[in-house]
């Protein structure tokens, strides 16, 4: 998998929806029915974070199909009770990715996604960090995920995020890989940079990368609870980004890249500047 460079470099934000960028982001007086319009003129991609919480509504992706022109791409999250699926906090170890017990969740997303068509791009199986007592080890959970993903529909691609870091390992990328499902580089607290993977593993298991920039949820909360301005530095972290999406882009013909607004406080200021670094890093 080589080219000069990705036929599309696809970046954004993780949702569209805070109030707080209204006068900032959003201009002054947009209404929040409008928030996705004028999102859609100033990234060309967005991930939908609520389908976590839920299987969304036809009309409400008929909706977004209404707010956003052609070409743009929403990327979305498989619902928590698919990825998850425990009444609390602790993942049901008996159910997760189980057909018997997730199979109706799992039709009703797809069906109502496809409504998206080609603006459709990666869904996400986004699974939380697993203590031993749900999971034992990577060996206990990685048949449950190859079989999984085995059984996915294949007018979708999928991307798989991890939060355990000892299973950041060859067999896990190896099952990706031979499903062309995508790992999700993530920069979360707990875990370690993609850069830092990247010098170890080849994280490119098809021929799309999927990278999210999530950071530290308390860390920002601690520091404020508005996202209209970036209120902690990572700036050497966003370098390091920068340096190996340069090095991975040749390889694939697509990127998808997210920031969320706990990375630093303003997602939209994260993403511009992570992409300014990396037209640098092109251009040095």
């Amino acid at each position: 998998m080589t080219s000069e460079r990705p036929t599309a470099l696809l970046h954004g934000t993780s949702s569209w929806h805070e109030k707080s960028w209204v006068g900032g982001f959003y201009p002054e007086g947009t209404r929040q029915k409008d928030w996705l319009s004028y999102y859609a003129t100033q990234f060309g991609t967005v991930e939908v974070d609520s389908t976590y919480y839920g299987v969304p509504r036809a009309t409400t992706v008929d909706g977004w199909l209404n707010r956003t022109p052609d070409g743009f791409v929403m990327c979305a999250k498989f619902p928590r009770g698919i990825v998850h699926a425990g009444e609390g906090p602790r993942p049901d170890q008996d159910a997760l990715l189980v057909p018997d017990r997730v199979g109706g969740e799992l039709d009703e997303f797809l069906t109502v996604m496809r409504r998206l068509g080609d603006r459709c791009g990666p869904l996400v199986l986004q699974f939380p960090h697993f203590s031993r007592t749900v999971f034992e080890d990577l060996d206990a959970f990685l048949p449950r995920l190859d079989s999984f993903v085995a059984s996915l529909p294949d007018d979708f691609r999928y991307a798989v995020e991890i939060r355990n870091r000892a299973w950041m390992t060859s067999p896990l990328l190896d099952v990706l890989r031979r499903h062309r499902v995508a790992l999700v580089w993530t920069e979360i607290v707990n875990m370690p940079h993609p850069a830092e993977l990247a010098a170890s593993l080849d994280l490119v298991t098809t021929d799309f990368i999927y990278a999210r920039l999530i950071g530290d949820r308390r860390a920002l909360d601690a520091k404020t609870d508005r996202f209209d301005r970036v209120v902690m530095d990572r700036g050497a972290n966003l370098r390091r980004w920068a340096q190996v999406l340069k090095d991975t882009l040749p390889r694939i013909p697509t990127a998808y890249v997210y920031a969320n607004n706990h990375y630093a406080g303003h997602a939209p200021e994260t993403i511009r500047t992570l992409i300014r670094m990396l037209r640098e890093e092109e251009d040095a």
